[in-house]
């Protein structure tokens, strides 16, 4: 049993390894990456503050004057230092300084430092001319091998007896016993996160299932936020996107703006993401009427049960953004330890294969 499972560890390691790698270590280079942007290209993202922000109907109708693009959405920043980042209809992006209004930089999301390693992450940076991307799945399934893995290693490391002897390490001892010590103990002390994050890494391509684990687990129901509403279009008559926004923010006052996704049809209402205090991410929503600035709908996810907040939490605990700067340098630990779980896998191997 016990020679069985090894050789499906080490299987599976060899299947997905190559890919774990890369997710590993790009993964390593997200949870920094915007940082990385700020500092290597601050022209690019960072303004200097003035009193207070232009007003939206301001900024929305000059970055679309400037680009010759309609906004699809805009995200402001609660840092005062920061360009705010819209996204526009061609599926390039402008970066805006909010106090001038002037377009300082348009780029597409794999031009950045985050953009170009979050698409190597979830999907090996392949798109489709239609706009697929077919490796998402298998990323997915990588995910899935390496839960499969941990659990298998930590059966290895807790079935025999003087598994808490196992766990010392001897700095003293030969690279290959201590690289083995090193690959067993790490491999405890990272089993319960290692095993969350591959689970909520697979929960952004496959929602359904990975949700419906959870409901199993909870023994309850994810509330999804309501669709958003449909409006009567006013003709010959002018969009209020600032009073329309003032109003809505005003539902959650004690939120912060996450995103402001603007009507792409006549019909739509202006929705605005925020996040709620004591949320994980922006999971609230408020839709407001851009032709009245009328609220006709919300929606608190902190009032939802504790399915819920649980699968919203899914965001916030895969990239470490939960708890501060030592749970960030913590997480880069634990995904740059995947890295090493292949490649002395990988060693101890090839040092098998020798030895025959």
């Amino acid at each position: 049993m016990k020679l069985w499972l090894r050789k499906i560890h080490l299987t599976l390691a060899l299947l997905s390894g190559l890919f774990l790698l890369i997710v590993s270590l790009s993964g390593a280079v997200l949870i920094y990456a915007k940082d990385l942007q700020h500092l290597i290209q601050p022209e690019k993202w960072l303004v200097t503050p003035a009193e207070k922000p232009l007003n939206f109907d301001t900024l929305i109708n000059s970055v679309q004057t400037q680009t010759q693009q309609k906004t699809v959405f805009l995200m402001p920043e609660q840092n005062p230092t920061m360009a705010w980042q819209f996204r526009l209809a061609n599926n390039h992006y402008a970066s805006v300084n909010p106090y001038t209004s002037n377009v300082i930089y348009t780029y597409q999301s794999t031009d950045t430092i985050y953009g170009f390693t979050l698409a190597l992450h979830r999907w090996l940076l392949f798109e489709s001319s239609d706009g697929n991307k077919p490796f998402k799945n298998w990323m997915s399934v990588c995910a899935l091998l390496l839960l499969i893995n941990v659990l298998i290693g930590f059966y290895l490391w807790v079935k025999p007896k003087n598994r808490i002897k196992r766990l010392a390490i001897k700095p003293k001892a030969k690279l290959r016993v201590l690289l083995y010590q090193l690959h067993t103990v790490l491999g405890v002390y990272f089993f319960v996160p290692l095993i969350l994050i591959a689970f909520t890494g697979m929960a952004f391509n496959w929602k359904t299932q990975t949700q419906s684990v959870l409901e199993l687990v909870t023994q309850n129901k994810v509330t999804n936020r309501p669709a958003p509403p449909k409006i009567t279009a006013l003709k010959n008559t002018e969009l209020q996107y600032n009073l329309a926004i003032n109003n809505a923010q005003a539902i959650f006052p004690k939120g912060e703006l996450y995103r402001v996704y603007l009507p792409k049809k006549a019909d739509d209402a202006i929705a605005l993401r925020i996040q709620n205090p004591g949320e994980s991410h922006a999971y609230s929503w408020v839709w407001v009427n851009p032709y009245t600035a009328k609220v006709v709908n919300s929606f608190d996810a902190n009032s939802t049960n504790f399915t819920t907040q649980a699968w919203n939490f899914k965001y916030a605990f895969h990239i470490g953004n939960f708890a501060g700067p030592v749970v960030q340098f913590l997480w880069l630990l634990i995904t740059l330890s995947l890295s090493f779980f292949i490649v002395t896998g990988v060693y101890f191997w090839l040092k098998r294969r020798n030895r025959k």
